[in-house]
């Protein structure tokens, strides 16, 4: 479907900018032979644009002259496809597909129907793309893309839940900024609001998107732009954390509990300093569990929102059923 509705908006396009075409050559220009031509333009006339047929040797095709456009008749998913394809093909790096590809979309939006032109105008304008990675394809709902780049431009808070790498499920509450297209994966940028701070979401880990109707003031992102906020992101995430810890513990006490996994310096009798290098934040807070006392973390920051997720999870599980 999706190559056919690309292929019939070409079409349209050739139609629109030229007053007429030789049947042979407009096939050899969309690279169809003519009787899957004849399929695409009785395609047209049924959803409503008036094109006319020439029979003969040099028999062709051209929109009635005068003839006033209705809007393109396409669905919701049909509308996030060719915006996202059209998107991804702007950034190409083959010589004038990009500037091609941009001049479609502002032309594909403009015969949508006004309801379907906001949405795809609001994907297109706030969908940042990166250079193209290899990878999984993960499965990302069109319905949730459209409501996401709306809230980016709407200024509108959001609510979704969210499931980590690990499998931990946590209910968000951000200000969204900018959706950031990597090859096969899409990336939300949003202030988290319950953490105080940037963070990139990946959009298939998303469940139930909801605007609050509540307008926020942009905030400056502290990157050049979303892009880079997710490139640098992604790339401290390739790289091993480095923890460190004060424990309310003697250094003895605690070498002997988690040594395996950390060096242990001593600060006074009663206090010790543990570091630990690990790629899984979640195996620094088993070893300084394990140490059986109060602890401090001294860094990284993202081991501080870990320690949040646990203590909260802990505390529900806590609770007596109701």
């Amino acid at each position: 479907m999706a190559n056919t509705s690309s292929r019939t908006l070409r079409l349209l396009s050739l139609l629109q900018h030229h007053r007429y075409w030789p049947g042979g050559e407009l096939a050899e220009r969309l690279g169809v032979s003519p009787r899957t031509l004849r399929r695409d333009i009785d395609r047209l006339r049924e959803l409503g644009y008036p094109v006319e047929a020439t029979r003969g040797v040099d028999g062709g095709y051209q929109l009635a002259a005068g003839a006033a456009l209705p809007p393109l008749l396409i669905d919701d998913d049909e509308a996030v496809a060719l915006t996202v394809g059209l998107r991804h093909a702007a950034g190409s790096a083959v010589s004038g597909v990009a500037e091609a590809s941009v001049r479609a979309l502002a032309k594909v939006t403009q015969v949508m129907p006004a309801r379907l032109r906001r949405r795809a105008e609001a994907l297109r304008t706030m969908t940042v793309p990166l250079e193209w990675v290899a990878g999984p394809r993960p499965n990302v709902d069109a319905e949730m893309l459209t409501t996401v780049a709306l809230a980016c431009r709407d200024t509108e808070r959001l609510r979704f839940a969210y499931t980590s790498a690990t499998g931990e499920g946590t209910d968000r509450h951000v200000e969204p900024h900018r959706l950031v297209s990597l090859g096969r994966r899409w990336y939300l940028v949003a202030y988290d609001l319950v953490r105080h701070d940037w963070r990139s979401f990946r959009v298939d880990r998303l469940s139930a998107p909801a605007v609050t109707g509540a307008r926020f003031r942009p905030r400056e992102l502290p990157a050049p732009d979303a892009a880079e906020f997710v490139r640098s992101r992604l790339d401290r995430g390739s790289r091993p954390h480095t923890v460190e810890a004060l424990v309310d513990a003697p250094a003895v006490v605690v070498r002997a509990r988690v040594g395996q996994w950390a060096t242990v310096d001593e600060v006074d009798d009663n206090r010790c300093r543990v570091h630990l290098t690990t790629h899984a934040l979640s195996w620094a807070l088993l070893a300084l569990g394990v140490a059986g006392a109060d602890f401090h973390v001294v860094g990284p920051p993202e081991l501080r929102d870990e320690v949040a997720d646990w203590a909260a999870r802990f505390t529900r599980a806590g609770l007596p059923d109701a």
